[in-house]
């Protein structure tokens, strides 16, 4: 059940699941209420007036609320819970806090989750004999800072506070107290974002203070030699006794190394790094964490771990700070990871002011979907199959130096045929990743050399048809499987006919989970504003081309956004901001999934979107309701 939430006197409306803070709704509605302890009830600077929705009064509102204030409906937002209607006034900022923008334009307040605090103790005498974690604890208290201090710093403790006079910087992740550093060192703090991907992992090494990302880098998943998807890392932990420990330990050593190699590119100490936050699909982040993904991979496919969590980063063996914290994004389903819940927050998909429908879609071997607005969202995943990837294509291949990732047919005069190769034009080609697929693909549609069935013509139809020779001469024969030949002769890039079919499997199961969406939520593809093609591989699509092959609705060729690693982008707004943290774990909450397997429609669906759409022009094909 969801409740507006009404704020005063910026006339802000959002609505909020049962049991939220009024806090966390206005950090949803992107509304900033002052705060410096993260929304944990004691620092008592979030207060608002409740108007309307006032549910009784808590400790902290004791603590920090006179009572004629409390009489007045003035409560801290923190503990205001949502069971109603509510509305709330909002006094001003009295300062301007740090800002910047973020993901994909996202105006997102600077709040990490890590903060230091630089502290000038009174040292003890004969009258004033506190203990020193009690001196240090009731220090924080005054500064707004009710914390939980881990053990493991208590040994150091008495040496600290004596060998820096006094004088020292406690390290404060959340509501635990990690470290106390001498003098003073509030100036330097770091955080790591990491997109745990089945293929390739990204880590970020980022400023906490500023907001800056120092350095950046990507390396192959170490587990990659055990299968190229989930399925297979699944596989592997079921048949081998010990599959989950190497798994577990592949990660963790890719992970660590990847750190290393930016924290010498920036100039930082693994020591300073006092976060992590990360972000992947939820068989990723189970063998992250050295939890079976079994479960996940049979019906009725369940995550041991859907929510979001907090660990110490050293019980994983990360090597960071000794007691730095590692945060994982909730999953919005077994197949619809953390990945695409820290990508919806870093496109504005459903805080999205103007209400338009955007569909957002990670282009893989599982193809996760969200389509929605502010006002509702959906949820699903499509089994796409490893054609995206190049694999199970006669020359496909990833995307590395040689691959060709764009193809151009000139569609007048002699037909030639123009290809992009990663790594230059001096580098000969090797091979078709991808986004080359696609675009071969879509380029022999455009020149009518394949129709919307996907068959691709024999030389003497193409011949009757008026191609140009050039392009006639390219249609060869392969194994006794039709072809059309890419590259020079003497390199043998060739795009079969068995190819053009997966790329239409692959297509279709994306396209079917596209329409599953849409009838579900009552729209037509023409409701759809604005299509986002996410993940690495989405970064390189050709928005035409996806259009053309029908992997996206037929929208306007310039609302068709590539955005790139948007799980990355979602990570580091999480890790730079508490309050995006917490509108992240909300999200499940809001957005609805939807499990294709079992839906008695799929099949039906996927064989009417199978087809590749009509050139421009020809009459639509109406779907069976």
């Amino acid at each position: 059940m969801k409740y507006p939430v009404t704020f005063l006197p910026q006339n802000i409306v959002t609505h909020a699941p049962e049991g939220t803070t009024v806090f966390n709704a206005a950090n949803w509605a992107g509304l900033p209420i002052d705060s410096t302890c993260g929304g944990r009830g004691t620092c008592g600077k979030c207060k608002v007036r409740l108007v309307r929705g006032a549910d009784g009064v808590s400790e902290a509102d004791h603590r920090f609320i006179a009572e004629a204030e409390l009489a007045a409906g003035w409560r801290l937002s923190c503990r205001a819970a949502v069971h109603g209607e509510c509305v709330a006034e909002v006094p001003r900022l009295m300062s301007s806090p740090k800002a910047a923008l973020l993901g994909y334009g996202q105006h997102v307040l600077l709040d990490p989750n890590v903060a230091k605090v630089y502290l000038k103790l009174d040292e003890p005498t004969l009258e004033d004999q506190r203990g020193d974690l009690t001196r240090l604890l009731d220090a924080l208290r005054v500064e707004g800072w009710d914390v939980r201090p881990d053990p493991a710093l208590w040994r150091a403790l008495p040496g600290v506070l004596r060998d820096s006079d006094w004088t020292v910087t406690a390290v404060v992740v959340g509501d635990e107290l990690i470290a106390v550093e001498p003098g003073d060192t509030s100036a330097e703090a770091y955080g790591v974002a990491v997109d745990v991907g089945t293929t390739t992992v990204v880590a970020a090494v980022v400023n906490l203070m500023t907001g800056a990302v120092v350095a950046i880098k990507s390396t192959l998943n170490g587990q990659a030699a055990f299968g190229a998807d989930v399925i297979s890392r699944a596989s592997h932990v079921m048949a081998d006794p010990g599959g989950l420990t190497v798994l577990h330990e592949r990660i963790v050593a890719t992970l660590n190394a990847l750190v290393a190699e930016l924290c010498a590119q920036a100039g930082v100490r693994p020591e300073q790094i006092y976060e992590a936050v990360a972000v992947g699909n939820a068989t990723m982040l189970h063998l992250l964490l050295g939890i079976t993904p079994e479960p996940i991979s049979v019906a009725p496919f369940i995550p041991a771990v859907d929510g979001p969590v907090t660990v110490a980063a050293a019980d994983f063996d990360l090597a960071l700070h000794p007691r730095a914290r590692l945060g994982l994004l909730p999953h919005l389903g077994a197949y619809v990871g953390a990945d695409i819940v820290s990508g919806v927050l870093a496109t504005g998909l459903v805080r999205n002011p103007d209400d338009r429908l955007r569909l957002y879609i990670d282009v893989g071997t599982n193809g996760e979907i969200v389509l929605g607005s502010r006002a509702r969202a959906l949820a699903t995943a499509a089994p796409a199959g490893p054609a995206f990837e190049g694999a199970q294509i006669r020359c496909g291949m990833r995307a590395s130096d040689g691959a060709i990732e764009g193809v151009r047919i000139e569609p007048q005069g002699a037909g030639a045929v123009r290809l992009q190769v990663i790594g230059g034009g001096h580098l000969a080609p090797i091979g078709l990743c991808g986004s080359g697929l696609i675009d071969a693909v879509a380029e022999l549609i455009n020149v009518g050399l394949v129709d919307s069935s996907g068959r691709l013509l024999t030389p003497a139809a193409a011949r009757a048809a008026g191609q140009p020779s050039e392009l006639v001469e390219r249609l060869v024969t392969v194994d006794g499987v039709r072809a059309f030949l890419l590259s020079a002769p003497g390199q043998n890039i060739v795009l079969t006919q068995t190819d053009i079919r997966a790329l239409q499997f692959a297509k279709g199961a994306i396209s079917a989970g596209v329409h599953v969406l849409l009838d579900a939520m009552g729209v037509t593809p023409d409701d759809v504003y604005e299509v986002l093609l996410a993940g690495s591989f989405g970064s390189y699509i050709n928005p035409a081309s996806a259009r053309t092959i029908g992997l996206v609705p037929q929208v306007p060729v310039d609302r068709i956004v590539a955005v790139g690693n948007a799980a990355g982008e979602g990570a580091k707004m999480c890790l730079l901001s508490f309050r995006e943290r917490e509108a992240a774990h909300q999200l499940p909450g809001f957005i609805d999934y939807l499990e294709l397997s079992g839906r008695p429609d799929f099949n039906d669906i996927f064989m009417e979107v199978l087809a590749f759409p009509p050139p421009a022009g020809a009459p639509p094909v109406v779907r069976r309701q």
